[in-house]
């Protein structure tokens, strides 16, 4: 039995030059291509049956999209098919500097309105955290986000908690509010006692510094607690 050629190896470069990504950006700009387009320019070659805009889609399928990918370990990203180490460091490495500008451009920094704003921002990232994370988001006097700081990793409760740690980085920010939140990596996002002492000890210290703590988001599998909504702690 004759044995089996091996497939193809496709490349960027075997697409018609209308159907290449980096010819489509550079003509029509960024905005023009699919994600999985802008996924390939940083692939730049396929594997055997699929080419590197294909790759990117089928990144985008397992993992749920682009915020899937920025939620993934790089060692899960590896695992894909057609994807090393220097492939998949490109990919987190764009995704995460896309998250950076958003911060950092004041015109376009996101406006908290609501918990849900709040919680949109964070909420995929910290429910697939193994461990407890504290979180602090800094806002200016226009509530729009000018930052945000992981301060505590780790088991939680009050009195491993240094207040001043929460507020320090939103002195140097010149942040005129706070929110903070931490996640239940149980799932669970209902507030444990420790949870109301920490958010009472957080907004009294706040208005000694005048920093308004605006909410204390309890982050759980696909669902938060927001415990100012519910009086828990405030007030």
């Amino acid at each position: 039995m004759p044995e089996e050629s091996p497939r193809p190896t496709y490349r960027i470069t075997d697409l018609a030059d209308d159907d290449r990504p980096r010819e489509r950006l550079t003509k029509l700009g960024p905005q023009a291509l699919s994600s999985a387009e802008l996924i390939a320019i940083l692939l730049r070659v396929g594997v055997p049956g699929e080419n590197a805009v294909q790759v990117g889609q089928r990144l985008l399928t397992h993992f749920g999209g682009i915020t899937g990918l920025h939620r993934a370990t790089i060692d899960e990203v590896i695992t894909q098919h057609g994807v090393g180490p220097a492939k998949a460091a490109q990919i987190k490495a764009a995704i995460e500097l896309g998250r950076r500008l958003t911060l950092e451009s004041p015109d376009e920094r996101p406006s908290i309105n609501s918990p849900a704003d709040a919680a949109a921002l964070i909420q995929y990232e910290m429910s697939a955290f193994e461990q407890e994370h504290l979180r602090v988001m800094h806002l200016n006097t226009r509530n729009r986000v000018l930052g945000m700081e992981d301060v505590y990793r780790g088991s939680l409760n009050s009195s491993q908690v240094r207040v001043g740690e929460i507020f320090k980085s939103a002195i140097r920010r010149n942040a005129s509010a706070v929110i903070v939140a931490h996640n239940h990596p149980s799932g669970d996002p209902t507030p444990s006692p420790d949870d109301v002492a920490i958010t009472r000890a957080f907004v009294q210290a706040g208005k000694l510094l005048d920093i308004d703590v605006l909410d204390h988001l309890v982050i759980g599998q696909g669902r938060f607690v927001s415990m100012k909504e519910r009086g828990l702690g405030f007030g």
